[in-house]
């Protein structure tokens, strides 16, 4: 075993004696960040992070009646029985392959993607991504099912059905979208204000989403840094709330290599409703500029990050890398966002 690929999964194990969530409604962000601090080289600084954040972290949640293949449906988005469904999927996982459970349960739970602010979605991208990339053992196995427990559990489709059938490509309906009215809400109180806000759904169906497979892909990965890129002119609406604009397609699109080919336009058009809804709601109205990241390099903005220790700068650095990672020309827009970051969720805290 390598030794960064030791770290992970041994950070992993101590994370699942807590549960889902603490401090009533709290995601617990541990397995995303430690996960994201192993693949971007700083493995060095896991448990260190992990020993600080996880004094704050609830046990794990009590069980309370076995979850079936004939009764999953009633326990669906109920975030009581959230013990219950990873106890259901760490079952499955004895019975067949990750990417096979994947393949039935992604379609189940993708139009809940909205459930618990993305964050069950963020967590699956995360858990895929090791699986895909380190393979499946124990730890990384246990949690996918933990990964899928809480999305199951969490499970919450947002109040209006999107259907994006236009001609816009992500920028441009990123630039276009409306902002809610109030926006000093929760992600909930948020989501019930969208059917309301005038040229929302609109704006949010102008996109185009190419039938291809691949279109499909290429379409979610410019959506990824069009989302990155806002963050860094916008962001300071909620420096915290809005990184899971970006953040949560980049977990959507993490997956597609282990997804059948035809879930991967519905998978772009789930991610972008996500991030039209929370650009929607947390997103400034006018834009600042971010900051200068032309003599930085990728690896010192994501140690900044690390050492900065907030989850969500983590997370957004993370995916910032991936965007800067394959932009041509020297393009550092998309660390500047992850800069910008640092300063903005410091505001917020």
């Amino acid at each position: 075993m390598e030794p960064t690929t030791g770290t992970l999964d041994e950070a992993l194990l101590r994370l699942h004696s807590s549960g889902p969530e603490f401090r009533g409604f709290l995601s617990n962000h541990g397995p995303m960040a430690v996960e994201a601090m192993v693949r971007n080289g700083q493995a060095r600084a896991v448990h260190r992070w992990l020993d600080s954040y996880a004094a704050g972290l609830d046990g794990v949640p009590p069980a309370h009646a076995r979850i079936t293949p004939d009764n999953w449906r009633a326990a669906l988005g109920d975030r009581s029985r959230v013990t219950d469904w990873t106890a259901y999927f760490t079952d499955q996982l004895a019975e067949r392959p990750w990417r096979e459970l994947l393949a039935i349960w992604w379609p189940r739970l993708l139009p809940g993607i909205a459930g618990a602010a993305t964050h069950p979605a963020i967590r699956m991208g995360h858990a895929v991504r090791s699986l895909l990339t380190d393979g499946a053992d124990a730890a990384r196995l246990a949690e996918f099912a933990h990964a899928l427990g809480y999305w199951a559990a969490r499970h919450l489709p947002l109040p209006v059905a999107v259907r994006p059938a236009g001609r816009a490509t992500p920028a441009e309906a990123l630039a276009a979208l409306p902002r809610i009215a109030d926006q000093r809400v929760t992600p909930k109180g948020g989501y019930a204000q969208l059917p309301g806000t005038p040229a929302w759904l609109s704006t949010t169906e102008s996109l185009h989403v190419p039938e291809d497979p691949e279109a499909a892909r290429a379409g979610l990965t410019a959506l990824v840094r069009a989302a990155t890129l806002n963050y860094g002119h916008y962001g300071h609406g909620n420096g915290i709330m809005l990184v899971h604009a970006a953040t949560a397609p980049n977990a959507v699109l993490r997956t597609l290599p282990a997804l059948p080919r035809d879930l991967w336009a519905s998978s772009y058009a789930v991610a972008w409703a996500a991030t039209s809804a929370i650009t929607a709601i947390y997103a400034a109205d006018a834009p600042r500029p971010a900051p200068d990241a032309a003599s930085a390099t990728p690896g010192e903005v994501f140690e900044r990050a690390v050492a900065h220790g907030d989850e969500h700068v983590i997370k957004f650095a993370d995916t910032a890398l991936d965007v800067a990672a394959a932009s041509e020309d020297g393009d550092t827009r998309a660390l500047s966002a992850a800069l910008n970051a640092l300063a903005l969720i410091d505001e917020d805290e």
